[in-house]
This record gives C-alpha cells, structure tokens and sequence, in this order.
C-alpha cells in the first residue's frame, strides 16, 4: 500500500519592522543567502516611503530635499557584498561595480576643505599639538570599558576644539564635543586609513546620484521582482513577546494603519527583525520664507515601540538614553534647488573644484559651524539640466549666524541661503541667487543621538540573548568595533541577524583593521604631525 503523503508545513515567515536600509538590506540576505522566497518576506513601514535616512525626494518646481548624505568608503565591506549582488536600474552591471567605476571617475580631492574669512584652505594642517596627539593615541589604545560615559570634551582641552583637526573631524562626521568618548576612539581606529588624506577628503567615496535614486531604488527593484511584500502607511505599535526573561519569543506583531488597529500572528518558526530607533525621527520641513519646527519622540512609531519592548527587559537596551537628549542630538540641513547657474559657478571657481570632485566645505568661524556640499550635477534622476542642488548642515543650530544675527533653528530657507552667501563672500550676485533658489531646511532632533554617552546595556546586542526569533537591527544596536551614523553599520546588523536567526553557521565580513598595519598607523602618524611628505 503506498504511503501517504506527509503533510506540507507552512513555509517560514519573515517580518522586519522599519523600512529603512537595514529592513532591505535583511531582506536581501533571507533571498540571497537563506533562501527565502520573496513573497514570504514582508517589511512594515510607517510612513509612504521606503528608504528611511537614506533618502530623496522634491522636483524641480517645488525643490529638492534630502535630509543628509552618508559618506562611503572602499571599507565598507557589508554594503559593497550586499551591492555586488543588486544591479543598476538599467541592469548594465551592479550597484557596487558602478559606485567604484564611479569614484575612479570621480575621485574626492578638496581644494576648499575650509573656508574663513572668505579665503579657501587647501589641505589645511591639522594644527594639534603634541598633547593633543598624544590623547588621541591614548583613546586609540584604551579599552572602550574605561572610558566608560565620558565625553570628548572630558578628555581634551579646551584648545582642542579650535584646531583645523576637529573643525574638519567633527563636520565630516558631525560630533560634538558633549558627544561620547568611546565612539570618538571607534571613528579613530576605525578611519585610521583615511588620517593621511582627511584635510584633502581623500578616500571619501560618492554615489553617482543621491544614495535614495542610486541605492534604495535598484534595492527596492530587486526585492519587487522577488515578490517582497511592503504594507507601507503601518505603524507597529507593540510586540507580543511571551516567556520569561533571558528567553523571548514573538508571538504578535501590533500594527495600526488609518487608526485601525490590526494584528499580526507570529508562529515559532517565523522571525522578527526590527530596526530600533531612528535618527531621522520627528524630522521637520521649512521652506524658502518658513522655519522648521521641533518635534519630539512621540511625532513617529520609532521611539515609542523600542520602548514599549524595553520595559522590564533591559536585554534590550535603554532607549531614554539616547531619546531623551534633543539639546543634545539636534540639528539642521537645508537643501538648495538653483533655478540660476551662478552660484554653482562661483563656488566652482572660488574652491577650484568642479561638482562632485570636493565633498565638504567648512566655515569653521561660521557660528553655525555651517558646512556646505556641491554634488555631481545631475543629483537626481531627472534632473533638468539647467537645475542645479546643493546640501548643507550646521551643527551649532541654537547660535545667532554671523550675518543672520538668528539661530539657524529659527532660520527660513531664505536666511540660511543669506547666511551662505555672506560666508562665501558673495554679495553682489546675492539677490540674483536667492530670486531663483529654493532652499528646504529640515530640522532633525535625533541625528546624532547613537553618538550620545552610553555605557553597556544601553544598546542591545544584534540577537539578544535568550530570544528564539527575535533580531534587532540599525543604528541603536551593539557590533564590536564598527561605527555607527554610517550605511555600513545598519546593513552590517541586518547581515548579523538574519546569519543568527537562521543558523548559516557564518558571519559577516570582519571589520577592516587599519590599526594594524604599520603603513597605516606611519602614514596617520606623519599627518596627525603635520609632517608632508616630499
């Protein structure tokens, strides 16, 4: 007598909460590496878009807007693995392949990393003396336990913080003095291959297009024809976890879309993945004659569910520390849409750089310690050719600006423009400029807040310890000796977890190492010096 067929199990589920580089990235890796279908892949975002911090959105009417830019490097060896995999919008070649073809094109080389006074510094020293040096090579050296939650300003004078050394470091990077300590010595070894070139921006790597056009939507278009389910408009609320402590499962995920509250079943064998936090939460829109305004934790779902999983499971981590300091994680880009070429052609022949070749301009007396950043033109898909857009930030938002005499904070797009003009010493062609520009400022209160002082527990491992199919992803997660405030680390978590979660029995690619190869640490040594080679 033949045998009866066994009965077909339901195939497992997957459910990652956030729809930010991090959810598609874990997407990826279930497809790619553990063989997932798609379709049993579904990523839950509150808001329309997919994309999270790495976004682009606006038109040439109405403006561009992009809330910041995140710097890549050839190190970044979790993003380039997942893009070695995904190809370009027109499918000639892969994401990876078409950044690096892109950087040999383009390279980064700032003849302008600094501006004062309206005069241009080219390469300019870093200035530190040899107390300075020798703090930093001690942060280097120390073990993360004993700096514990100090800050940089604890472990520095304050002259410090008027070297060439900080004004580029903190801007490229956004720290501020009241920052960690701790991820301050992780940028310092982590980077110490790019030590060499900093004042020259070297090494510092670009998308062809803004990181949403070339990154998310080839993504984005790879996890569709795969049949990846999006239920965009859902906000999770809360969690089921059942057991007990040092042993969670998810059992239910709480969702709530148009104020209807819905519920999603968990089976053992299914995962969860959820991105923790959000830097871009609350973030806020001005306009050519409005000002942003301030929003808190409760303006998003973000905050809310990390905390509602966190109580009474301090597993995983503490979210009031990082949530709960916006004086302290604030501040303000602005993105410009030019209807008029002339100030892309000013800033061309005052910095000596064309667009995209000079990253970062910094104007280190600005009281808003302003920056400014001219891509490659077209820096959007569609573009027209006679638009042209610009981003910039500062990171003293609460100060009065040097020619605005108004915080930035309570700037309009005009103002800001008007502040920009005023450091670049542009007067004469400025009511042409601002008759044509239209400059979005965008007030974000957690961007830099995974940079706040944290001590061990405050961010919960990738997999916290016990959880059966549970994973937590993004930037508020703990990976040993990575960075966060970067691509690489939300998709290095994302590639941590789904290897756990589904037991492969392998790990993602080990943090590059620069600090131990004697080239590096002699290269860093000499510029840290001030010494130039011949």
């Amino acid at each position: 007598m033949a045998q009866a067929d066994p009965i077909a199990r339901p195939s497992r589920k997957a459910y990652l909460v956030g729809g930010g580089i991090a959810s598609l990235a874990a997407a990826a890796f279930l497809i790619r590496d553990g063989d997932m279908p798609g379709c049993d892949i579904t990523v839950i975002e509150e808001t329309g878009v997919l994309g999270g911090s790495l976004d682009g959105s606006g038109n040439p009417t109405d403006g561009y807007v992009l809330r910041g830019g995140r710097m890549l490097e050839s190190k970044y060896l979790c993003t380039f693995d997942l893009f070695a995999s995904i190809p370009t919008l027109d499918g000639t070649r892969t994401v990876t392949e078409e950044t690096f073809a892109w950087n040999e094109t383009m390279r980064t080389s700032s003849k302008a990393r600094l501006v004062s006074d309206g005069q241009r510094l080219t390469a300019p020293q870093f200035g530190l003396d040899e107390g300075h040096i020798l703090t930093i090579e001690r942060l280097a050296l120390l073990p993360e336990s004993m700096l514990g939650k100090t800050t940089i300003a604890d472990q520095f004078d304050p002259s410090f913080f008027e070297t060439n050394f900080w004004f580029m470091w903190c801007t490229t990077f956004a720290f501020q003095p009241w920052h960690g300590a701790v991820e301050f010595k992780r940028y310092l070894v982590r980077f110490a291959h790019m030590v060499s070139g900093f004042n020259r921006l070297h090494g510092i790597m670009r998308t062809v297009y803004n990181q949403y056009d070339s990154m998310i939507l080839p993504l984005r278009k790879w996890l569709d024809e795969r049949g990846v389910v999006f239920a965009l408009d859902t906000r999770v609320t809360d969690l089921g976890l059942v057991g007990q402590e040092g042993a969670w499962s998810a059992s239910r995920i709480l969702t709530e879309r148009m104020d209807v509250a819905g519920e999603i079943r968990v089976r053992a064998e299914d995962i969860v993945l959820v991105t923790l936090g959000s830097m871009t939460e609350g973030s806020s829109l001005g306009g050519m004659d409005s000002a942003p305004v301030l929003k808190g934790k409760t303006d998003g779902g973000a905050w809310t569910l990390w905390e509602r999983i966190a109580t009474g499971r301090p597993e995983f981590g503490h979210p009031e520390v990082f949530a709960d300091h916006i004086d302290r994680s604030k501040w303000l880009s602005f993105t410009t849409t030019l209807h008029n070429p002339t100030f892309l052609r000013l800033v061309r022949d005052f910095t000596g750089n064309v667009p995209g070749e000079g990253g970062l301009v910094t104007f280190p007396r600005s009281n808003w310690l302003a920056s400014i950043v001219i891509p490659f033109q077209p820096h959007f898909i569609g573009q027209p050719d006679d638009v042209g857009v610009f981003w910039g930030y500062g990171l003293a938002v609460d100060e009065p600006g040097n020619f605005v005499r108004k915080p930035m904070s309570a700037c309009t797009g005009r103002e800001i423009m008007t502040e920009i003009l005023g450091h670049l010493r542009i007067e004469a062609q400025a009511t042409g400029i601002l008759d044509k520009a239209i400059c979005i400022p965008c007030m974000m209160p957690f961007i830099t807040s995974q940079f706040l002082p944290r001590e061990p527990g405050d961010r919960p491992q990738v997999i916290p310890k016990g959880t059966t199919n549970l994973g937590l992803m993004g930037q508020f997660c703990e990976l040993p000796d990575d960075v966060v405030f970067t691509v690489e680390y939300s998709i290095r978590s994302a590639q941590a977890a789904i290897y756990g979660l589904l037991g492969l029995g392998r790990e993602p690619p080990a943090v590059y190492q620069g600090k131990f190869d004697p080239r590096v640490l002699f290269k860093a040594y000499r510029a840290l010096h001030d010494l130039q080679d011949v």
